[in-house]
């Protein structure tokens, strides 16, 4: 599919306009009206293919990309990678992808929490523009998704189907984004003495082991208490560190055709701006 900049995008460019990554992200966000999310966002990320690290700055910094549905721990996982950041204090469900950072043993983490971009919420339309947007925000791309799902058998209000959220999470960014999903099931605590990954999948009737066969990562089990000790927070918070640490040693970041087409449509509008500067220099 070839991405074509619309008229109204061009004429922003080409006034004394100062282009940064969001507004150059908005600029382009009409090209997606029409668009289904396959035609809309297609991943050609590979392991091997453009998912390198490059950049001295890139050396200890991580991305995160949190998915899940609001009310099953996805903001207690937020707040534990960003040490209880009190700029998230507003509850209110997210209308739109957020980027945070913090530091965490001289490395820079950056989360962004997405809306429930995997549930029925919201239509087509703000589901892929959101997925997009995570995927700006990380450039150039992010490290893990971390998908949080309901453990099986917690007995919260409604089960979470965790075969939905992962099919889902492939159909918004790829197939290429399956090394790169770390599924975290919540609410631990309410699983008495099955609290341990092993004891969960023991206890499967078979439906979450589907699910995880579908990205081949071993989840992790969190306790999402709203009472849990500081200490148990920040070694959860070191925990999800050193496993990402893990993924991006063996694999890079991910790369998708977002990221791809950002630095093409740079460079072209770069030629283009120069080559009208330049004839308009020669016409003096």
């Amino acid at each position: 599919m070839l991405l074509v900049i619309p008229t109204r995008s061009l004429q922003l460019f080409q006034s004394n306009y100062t282009v940064t990554k969001d507004n150059f992200f908005r600029a382009l966000q009409p090209n997606f009206k029409g668009f289904t999310l396959k035609k809309c966002i297609t991943s050609i990320g590979s392991p091997g293919d453009g998912s390198q690290i490059s950049g001295t700055s890139e050396k200890l910094d991580l991305r995160l990309i949190l998915l899940g549905p609001s009310g099953r721990g996805r903001t207690f996982i937020a707040d534990t990678l960003l040490g209880n950041n009190k700029t998230r204090a507003s509850m209110d469900p997210l209308k739109q992808s957020t980027k945070w950072s913090t530091v965490v043993d001289s490395r820079t983490i950056t989360v962004i929490d997405t809306p429930d971009i995997l549930g029925p919420s919201l239509g087509n339309t703000s589901r892929a523009r959101e997925a997009l947007r995570s995927l700006q925000l990380t450039s150039p791309g992010p490290h893990a998704f971390l998908l949080v799902i309901q453990a099986p058998g917690s007995g919260m209000s409604l089960d979470q189907d965790p075969t939905q959220a992962i099919q889902g999470t492939l159909e918004l960014f790829g197939e290429g984004v399956t090394g790169y999903i770390i599924p975290v099931l919540t609410h631990a605590d309410i699983l008495g003495r099955r609290r341990t990954v092993d004891h969960v999948l023991e206890a499967d009737s078979g439906e979450l082991k589907r699910a995880l066969s579908l990205c081949g990562q071993r989840p992790e089990l969190v306790d999402n208490r709203l009472d849990l000790p500081p200490e148990a927070q920040t070694d959860l918070c070191r925990h999800f560190v050193d496993r990402v640490t893990e993924m991006k040693e063996l694999r890079g970041h991910f790369v998708h055709e977002v990221h791809r087409r950002q630095d093409y449509l740079r460079e072209k509008l770069l030629y283009d701006m120069s080559s009208a500067l330049a004839e308009k220099l020669g016409q003096k």
